[in-house]
């Protein structure tokens, strides 16, 4: 990722990691200068125009038009940047409820991490001349540092919830047998070998390179000069394949021919192929489930995990569905029960 990307990721690529917040009722008022409340708390208007603004530099710097006032997309971003900002402060009243706590020295601890990965820090700090870079790219970008510290205090806030939400999911020993029965046929490895082929788009050249190579020239050879594959050419035609990964012509001739030997020219709908089987064929092998166990665990508690935030979040939302008011004009879509994914 390029260093100029990065402090507009950093806020306008939250808008993906936050679900959209529901429409709330009208118990509290909202302040002339703000667009929302969510319970109690005002989100100002200048924190929008803020948050519009920076969308905007990121669609300039990305060299694409900035959606037009009126139009379908510009209503859709102003929708994600309000959602964006409510949940993100609906985020952080559930974090305290949750009896979690965001310090300065947490959101430091994250800055550093950030500006020594992009600014080339050292040992996982910003060093003088790392933060020199970080505050040219800031002013670059338009924006300050209170600003990308709110920012990467939001995200923190969300990994903490997170961590906190999942913390207890696990997966069994059944559930991981019995993906693994389920999807068993991608744990197959099927058959398979070495061959050299040449491919040729006249069937006459075929014939003539075959009877060629029969009579002793050298394949790899004769594979470099004439075969019009460019996988392969430069290594003398040699290509592993698996059996039925290739079209069902070349799969059929290259697993019947015995080591060493040639094909007669074999027609495909890429051209024609003469193939020298180099070695014997590998028998198909299924790969036990204690070798694939460890990653289909973590794919698995991934997917739990990702289902129960998903789960809180929904239920978050409704929680604040009455405490949370808008400026007319200003309300995201209505929200849609998600179902959360199963195996």
């Amino acid at each position: 990722m390029k260093r100029a990307q990065l402090i507009a990721l950093i806020a306008v690529g939250l808008f993906a990691a936050f679900v959209a917040a529901g429409c709330g009722s009208d118990k509290e008022s909202v302040g002339a200068n703000d667009v929302a409340v969510v319970d109690g708390t005002p989100i100002t208007k200048e924190q929008f125009d803020q948050l519009i603004d920076r969308a905007r530099d990121n669609y300039a710097k990305n060299k694409q038009d900035f959606p037009a006032a009126g139009t379908p997309q510009y209503v859709a971003l102003r929708r994600q940047a309000m959602s964006f900002l409510v949940q993100r402060e609906q985020f952080e009243q559930k974090a305290k409820d949750l009896g979690l706590t965001i310090s300065d020295s947490d959101v430091e601890k994250q800055m550093q991490t950030i500006k020594s990965q992009y600014f080339q820090g050292r040992n996982g700090k910003c060093d003088a001349a790392c933060e020199k870079k970080y505050q040219a790219e800031i002013k670059k970008q338009g924006v300050t540092d209170e600003q990308v510290r709110e920012d990467v205090r939001a995200s923190v806030v969300q990994n903490k919830i997170y961590e906190k939400v999942t913390a207890d999911v696990t997966v069994s020993d059944k559930e991981i047998a019995d993906y693994y029965k389920k999807n068993k046929q991608n744990y197959i490895q099927p058959a398979s070998r070495d061959v050299r082929h040449i491919l040729v788009k006249k069937k006459a050249l075929a014939e003539a390179l075959y009877q060629r190579a029969k009579s002793g020239e050298n394949f790899a050879a004769l594979a470099k000069k004439y075969s019009t594959d460019p996988g392969t050419k430069k290594q003398g035609g040699k290509l592993p394949i698996s059996k039925g990964r290739q079209v069902p012509e070349f799969d059929k001739a290259a697993f019947a021919l015995k080591t060493g030997e040639i094909s007669q020219p074999v027609k495909t709908s890429y051209g024609w192929h003469i193939i020298m089987a180099l070695n014997g064929i590998k028998k198909e092998k299924v790969t036990p489930l204690s070798e694939v166990k460890p990653a289909i665990r973590q794919q698995l508690l991934q997917q739990d995990k990702t289902n129960a935030m998903k789960d809180w979040v929904a239920e978050a939302q409704k929680a604040f569905e009455k405490k949370t008011t808008y400026q007319v004009g200003y309300e995201p879509p209505a929200s849609t029960t998600a179902t959360p994914t199963t195996r």
